[in-house]
This record gives C-alpha cells, structure tokens and sequence, in this order.
C-alpha cells in the first residue's frame, strides 16, 4: 500500500515537472507572438506621413495612413533618425518623408521624442492594421 502510495506521488511530481517545463519553453514563444510589429522589423513607434516641416517654428505637420493630421511639435531632446537608427537633423526631414514617430502629450501639442525615417512595409502594415492570416 505505501508503495502504491510513493508511485502514485511520482507520477505527480513527474506530471508538474513536465508541465512547468513546456510553460517555460512556450513562453518565449508566445511573447514573440504578442509583438507582431516589433518581430517584422518595424521601429518603435506610430507611423506616420509627414506632410508640412516648419523648420523656423519647429513643428511637423503629420499624417496617418487613415488620413487623419496631427501637428508635432520638436524640440532640441528630439532624437531624428535614417532608415539605419544612424542620428540625422530635423533640418533633413521633408514632406513625403514615412517616418515612425514615438510621443508624448505637452500643454498645447504632441511633443515628438523619436523621430525615424522608414518604410511601411506589407509584413508591418499586415501586423499593425490589418487581422490577416
């Protein structure tokens, strides 16, 4: 009876081992998954269409793909980056420019505290707008 009792009590032990151990191997795998935007190789941020630069007053006139603007405002702390993270100016931004743009709300307007130059591409438009599979 107490040998029952012993294997009875390994099988358990074995059966929470095996269940811990495939939790820990699948959870990085789901963390992948969770972030289909950052996995396609997209920089952080929202992406955006800049349709004005206001170099004298520091400001961008900006777009979504959904068509609706926002004015950013940019200061001196504003990071501005190429399509390689490589550091550029604002004095390089144009209109046309697709650009991820990472903000934060001040009193008048959004402040822009990363600016980066780059394509959407279909894998980051699939993952960020569209339930494609």
């Amino acid at each position: 009876m107490r040998e029952d009792r012993k294997e009875r009590n390994g099988r358990k032990s074995d059966f929470w081992f095996a269940l811990i151990a495939a939790f820990m191997l699948a959870a990085p795998v789901v963390l992948c998954l969770a972030q289909p935007a950052l996995a396609a190789g997209a920089p952080p941020g929202d992406f955006y269409i800049i349709t004005s630069v206001n170099h004298r007053k520091h400001e961008l006139f900006v777009k979504t793909p959904s068509e609706v603007t926002e004015l950013m405002k940019v200061d001196d702390q504003t990071a501005f980056l190429d399509e390689q993270a490589k550091k550029i100016s604002f004095a390089d931004l144009r209109a046309g420019d697709t650009v991820y743009l990472v903000s934060r709300q001040e009193k008048e307007m959004p402040l822009a505290v990363r600016i980066q130059k780059g394509p959407m591409t279909l894998d980051v438009l699939h993952s960020r707008y569209l339930d494609f599979k």
